[in-house]
């Protein structure tokens, strides 16, 4: 196979990947990523996005690339609209899932893309301090996760397993209970800001209240 060859067939897994809605980064497909660092590549994918009113978008400094759209019609932007308010709907218990790995794991900066966590230790922590079982029983029970149980490890779970679904945590060995954040998370983050400077919404302060404001209601 020649090198041309090759690079079209990286390009072409590449472009399906990205059309899936799959954010890219060195965590999810290292050999990818590496690949869109290349400006060579870029153009390439690029140039075939833009062919059906698509383009390679990143975030994190060029850490995480994702498909966007070129130019927005009506039906573009009731496809950004839907998509819009599932992120909002899953902000705030994302928030709150993140100041919980955070003060659980006793860490001073949130998880970022290729963070590791390991997922026995952190159950641990969590079943040992009271007010950590509470955050992750409330949390758990937002319609993003949807657990019913009462159980830490049935909760907990389901969460990782929810979070894997939609792309925030990859689990590279089935045998081992060890979860990287992906630079989905790092996208996440840049949609917080962005919310937080156009709408004054403090986020994170509605998370760390929202366990008495729940209380309230």
């Amino acid at each position: 196979m020649s090198q041309e060859q090759v690079v079209l067939v990286g390009m072409g897994t590449l472009v399906e990947r990205l059309l899936k809605g799959q954010f890219i980064c060195k965590t999810t497909d290292e050999d990818g990523w590496r690949a869109l660092q290349s400006g060579a590549m870029r153009e390439k994918v690029e140039a075939y996005l833009n062919q059906i009113n698509r383009t390679l978008a990143s975030a994190a400094d060029g850490e995480v690339y994702f498909c966007g759209y070129l130019q927005l019609g009506e039906n573009e932007r009731k496809v950004i609209s839907s998509q819009f308010k599932d992120i909002c709907s899953a902000l705030i218990p994302m928030v709150e899932w993140l100041v919980l790995v955070q003060e659980a794991s006793g860490q001073d900066a949130p998880l970022t893309e290729g963070a590791a966590i390991r997922l026995t230790e952190l159950q641990g922590r969590i079943e040992d301090t009271p007010a950590f079982r509470e955050q992750l029983a409330k949390l758990s029970q937002y319609r993003l996760f949807g657990s019913t149980s009462t159980q830490v490890d049935n909760q907990i779970k389901l969460v990782f397993r929810r979070l894997v679904e939609l792309g925030y945590l990859v689990r590279p060995n089935s045998e081992k209970q060890i979860y990287l954040a992906t630079g989905k998370l790092d996208y996440l983050y840049e949609v917080i800001r962005f919310i937080d400077e156009t709408e004054g919404l403090q986020l994170e302060a509605q998370a760390e209240t929202a366990s008495s404001q729940r209380e309230l209601i």
